[in-house]
């Protein structure tokens, strides 16, 4: 049988425990009470600008074709696409099946990352790009940033060094780099031995230009 002093003991560290979590309770409703209307304004106001600039910066990328994944028909028109967005992919490609499936993998990222332009050219109709970057294995994804090219993804080595690398292991490697928004942590594990993409019996299927 327990000693009723120790009971009695308990029962009142229990009450101060409970008291002590209610005053808490009562400060922070408390305080929210003693925000005046001026306080919530400017609190809802913040919030609205807020808003406002998310939605004009949203505009602004759609205007610029940003949630599209699109191509850009001619050599020249590379410069102004890079200039106009603060964060651009391009895949340098030919007719072959890896570009395909690195097309496939692209579409479904640029409606997901609308902060980031997702384009395509030509790499065999864009021969002073493909030389001044410096181009040689296809497709490879050009990573730019304030219109300056800040990373490459060359092939498929550094996505399993397979065209079977899933949607999210690319993402994973463009956020790497910066060049989209990414909550998740980086985990694509690269294979610098490893083909860049399967070997087929296709000769259009080759990587390289």
């Amino acid at each position: 049988m327990e000693n009723p002093k120790v009971q009695e003991i308990l029962e009142k560290q229990l009450l101060s425990v409970a008291k002590a979590v209610e005053d808490k309770l009562d400060d922070e409703i408390t305080a929210i009470d003693r925000l005046d209307i001026d306080d919530l304004e400017v609190l809802r106001e913040r919030r609205l600008q807020q808003m406002k600039k998310m939605a004009e910066k949203r505009n602004r990328w759609i205007s610029l074709g940003h949630g599209d994944y699109t191509e850009i028909p001619v050599e020249k028109e590379f410069f102004s696409v890079v200039k106009a967005s603060d964060r651009v992919v391009c895949h340098f490609y030919r007719e072959n099946w890896p570009c395909k499936v690195m097309d496939k993998h692209m579409s479904i990222l640029a409606k997901r990352h609308i902060e980031t332009r997702f384009v395509k050219i030509n790499a065999e109709k864009s021969p002073f790009l493909a030389e001044k970057l410096k181009i040689q294995v296809l497709p490879t994804l050009a990573l730019i940033k304030n219109a300056k090219v800040d990373d490459y993804v060359v092939g498929f080595d550094e996505l399993g060094g397979t065209d079977e690398f899933s949607t999210e292991e690319l993402e994973e490697r463009l956020a790497k780099a910066q060049v989209i928004f990414f909550e998740g942590e980086s985990s694509v594990k690269t294979s610098a031995q490893t083909r860049s993409v399967r070997q087929s019996t296709n000769p259009d299927s080759s990587d390289s230009e």
